[in-house]
């Protein structure tokens, strides 16, 4: 909607424009002053170093939101501690820790700057990092904000494709810390709880694949196989109705669209976690498959992450395009890049908080509404805090200007 209001108005929208671009302050001046807008990114996080392995693995484990396991209370903590050391040599490998933290910190500071520019009535603008299993936690996000005593909050969740085990337990979260306690009523909250669909996501993943066809030769690069590779999801989860595989397939299907290329493609999954079935076919087994079928050129695309953690640089880049590629006889194969800081990337998330800001539901039906077979009380009591939390902002009637286009260069992959 915002493009298109963009498009159909450009020249009284770059009129209105410029005229406040003469009259508002800069983004720099903007940070030093008490913001009036929040935007608070969900995610799951990464370890910064080894040694906050142990507990960040204990919190996933012990998580029902995202893992449900027998006895959990003794076999989660008894499955951290047995994979703390083999995870800490996989971050060691990597680096030492995960860039996530880096990374979603670049995104929250270009966005809040890309926002200040184009809609200078809700600036200055503040980004907050809310992680659910390492700090900056979800209580240390709302608590900041509620000190910063901003006048808006928007809950921007940074898993593109809404799962129940990651922006669920994330907003989960969320009404666990205001359950006994106090709502700020200055403070009007609203949600963003999934944009798989937006047109600039897909553009940037093609961005990012075309990238990588470039290091194929040219007689083999029609060829090559684009294999979309996601976080899979316990299929008990599929069967209640989570509406994750769909969304990512939107996403892929979007970005093919974008793409305009006939190579062949497909989804696949990977990340399984404990014994119970997931979603297949995994990404490890489909690569040793089609190198069997004769297909050997290979672009591996992480569809549902937004900047690099350990399932991008240690799982799909050392795992499958070294060890697994180099057993089963791949000849070429390349990962593309996640979107991180890339310039479309930041428009992407710009257009979907503006479009949000000006004239965005404060919760969407899509996610007050439960799956199918939902008998999760947890599930329930959240949507209702959510419905109660959310308050709506009337559109404004005024015309919405054009989000500029964002020129930079983007910070070197770590």
């Amino acid at each position: 909607m915002f493009s298109s209001l963009c498009r159909t108005h450009a020249p009284r929208l770059n009129r209105m424009f410029v005229a406040k671009q003469t009259t508002c302050q800069t983004p720099e001046d903007q940070c030093k002053q008490k913001p009036k807008t929040a935007i608070v990114m969900l995610n799951m996080g990464g370890p910064q170093n080894i040694d906050q392995v142990g507990d960040y693995l204990l919190r996933i484990m012990t998580d029902r939101d995202m893992i449900q396991l027998p006895i959990q209370g003794k076999l989660g903590p008894w499955i951290a501690s047995r994979r703390t050391e083999e995870v800490q040599k996989k971050y060691l490998e990597i680096g030492g820790g995960s860039p996530i933290l880096k990374w979603t910190n670049s995104q929250g500071t270009l966005l809040t700057e890309s926002l200040d520019r184009c809609l200078p009535e809700t600036a200055p603008h503040k980004h907050y990092v809310a992680f659910r299993y390492v700090p900056p936690f979800t209580n240390d996000a709302f608590d900041e904000l509620e000190r910063d005593g901003v006048e808006r909050a928007v809950i921007f969740s940074q898993y593109p494709q809404y799962s129940c085990a990651t922006t669920g337990s994330s907003l989960n979260a969320i009404a666990d810390f205001y359950r006994g306690r106090s709502i700020p009523k200055n403070i009007k909250f609203s949600m963003i709880d999934r944009w798989a669909t937006h047109p600039l996501l897909a553009k940037v993943f093609a961005e990012r694949i075309r990238e990588k066809l470039l290091a194929f030769d040219d007689d083999v690069r029609d060829d090559v196989l684009i294999l979309f590779t996601a976080h899979s999801l316990p299929l008990k989860a599929v069967s209640r109705g989570d509406t994750y595989p769909h969304e990512v397939a939107a996403t892929v299907a979007n970005t093919m669209i974008e793409l305009n290329l006939k190579n062949p493609h497909r989804l696949v999954w990977q990340s399984k976690v404990g014994p119970l079935p997931w979603l297949q076919p995994y990404t490890d087994d489909a690569i040793k498959a089609y190198a069997k079928q004769g297909k050997r050129h290979i672009i591996l695309v992480p569809i549902a992450f937004v900047n690099e953690h350990i399932e991008t640089l240690h799982e799909l880049d050392i795992e499958y395009c070294h060890d697994v590629a180099k057993e089963a006889g791949i000849v070429h194969i390349e990962r593309a890049s996640t979107p991180n800081a890339h310039p479309t990337f930041i428009q992407a998330l710009t257009d979907i908080v503006a479009t949000h800001l000006r004239c965005g539901p404060a919760v969407s039906k899509q996610f007050l509404t439960r799956c199918p077979h939902c008998v999760s009380q947890r599930c329930h009591s959240s949507k209702e805090f959510f419905k109660s939390l959310c308050s709506e902002v009337p559109c404004r009637d005024t015309y919405i200007p054009s989000i500029p286009t964002i020129v930079m260069t983007e910070p070197t992959k770590t």
